[in-house]
């Protein structure tokens, strides 16, 4: 495979992720035109819709100004000037990272990775400019800007992690090995274990987090159907609902791991929905908000034990790797040290998470939804920090001690 054959299967592969992301949308917006519209509409609407929320989706804000009529049907506070969303629907940011890992991937199996990667990271770029360009209108209109570099870093996030992992599993990674065995080894066993345990405890306490939604959403089943008899929004309406609420699932996530770790979130000024309990106004009308947990939970502090516990056994697990026969056992500060960058590791990445998965979901109120980033992430890094600390200085029970060497019994025979 030579350098233009590289670059160019690599910008047919960007082609189609743009083209994944727009689809989503435009597909039950395109069905909802001809059957709900009778085709009377100008279709570009639907386009430009669609568009619209794939640029949401990669953390574009989306300028609002809504019709008087539709102003009065609403009823909310604020909603007669202009307002700005800024709420990330994760599920296209994820979805884009995915497959541009894919596309990374691709390209470092062959001689050329950097070549691949540019041109897809570039065509990715082109699209979005153009998408952007034929996004606005005067009701919705994105950030120019934003709609040029998001989307394009979301998925050159992607594509450059797949690009070094191959390398990392070849030889071009050999310069970054050999300036990391530079470092004296405390320093290479304290960072290669807090970079271990702080993205296990992190990973840990978001799949924890998605199962809890996942119940809420089994055990409040009658809930959201009773919002979407509400909703009335006909077949085809609910079916874009549904996608709607489905790329918004992965902010559920990251909710709940805001929940546990014990901020909690807001859904609107004024409100909170935390372990000590929650206070509610009217919220947006999606179904899939029917989970939210209403009142005081009995034993919603017991939530707060998950990030310490994740962190406590994060560190008993990765600890093991820290110690070598070659090496004498890290002294006390040295267990320390490692407890809290393990800490802080959790914190960034919960707190990045946190950051990404809130924003503003409509007029007056609504300008403040989600988690509070930085106080997740500080309640992150001491919750698992203190509890990291703990693991890694609590004995393994299994751990063999070293005091008598395995041949004894040869050499006294």
């Amino acid at each position: 495979m030579n350098r233009t054959t590289t670059a160019l299967l690599a910008a047919l592969e960007a082609v189609l992720v743009v083209a994944i992301g727009v689809g989503i949308a435009l597909v039950p917006l395109t069905v909802l035109w001809a059957t709900q519209f009778g085709l009377a509409i100008d279709w570009v609407v639907f386009w430009r819709a669609a568009v619209d929320v794939w640029l949401l989706g990669n953390g574009v804000d989306l300028t609002v100004q809504l019709d008087p009529a539709v102003v009065t049907t609403l009823g909310l506070p604020g909603s007669e000037a202009p307002f700005t969303l800024t709420i990330a629907l994760l599920g296209y940011g994820l979805l884009a990272v995915l497959l541009g890992r894919r596309t990374g991937a691709r390209a470092a199996e062959t001689p050329y990775r950097w070549v691949g990667a540019g041109a897809a990271i570039a065509c990715y770029g082109l699209l979005a400019t153009v998408l952007s360009l034929t996004a606005g209108t005067d009701a919705v209109r994105p950030s120019l800007p934003q709609g040029i570099l998001l989307p394009t870093a979301v998925y050159a996030a992607g594509v450059l992690s797949g690009v070094l992992s191959g390398a990392f599993r070849g030889q071009a990674a050999g310069a970054l090995v050999r300036r990391y065995r530079t470092l004296p080894s405390v320093a290479r066993g304290i960072a290669a274990t807090a970079l271990r345990g702080g993205t296990a405890a992190a990973a840990a306490i978001v799949a924890v987090s998605a199962v809890a939604v996942f119940v809420l959403i089994l055990s409040n089943y009658a809930t959201v159907i009773g919002l979407y008899e509400t909703v009335q929004s006909g077949l085809t309406g609910g079916i874009v609902l549904t996608l709607l609420e489905l790329a918004l699932i992965p902010n559920l996530v990251v909710w709940a791991a805001a929940w546990l770790v014990g901020p909690g979130i807001a859904v609107g000024v004024g409100t909170s929905v935390s372990p000590v309990g929650t206070a509610l106004g009217s919220v947006p009308g999606l179904p899939i908000l029917g989970v939210l947990p209403h009142g005081t939970l009995a034993f919603g502090f017991l939530g707060l034990l998950v990030p310490v516990l994740i962190g406590f056994l994060a560190a008993a697990v990765t600890r093991q790797r820290q110690a070598r026969a070659d090496m004498a056992p890290p002294t006390v500060p040295q267990q320390l040290v490692t407890g809290l960058a393990t800490g802080i590791v959790a914190g960034i990445l919960l707190g990045l998470l946190a950051w990404w998965s809130g924003g503003a979901m409509g007029p007056g109120r609504l300008v403040e939804v989600g988690p509070d980033p930085l106080l997740v992430g500080l309640l992150t890094a001491i919750e698992v920090g203190v509890a990291a600390g703990a693991g890694l200085l609590t004995p393994h029970p299994f751990q063999r001690s070293r005091a008598t060497p395995k041949n004894e019994p040869a050499a006294k025979r």
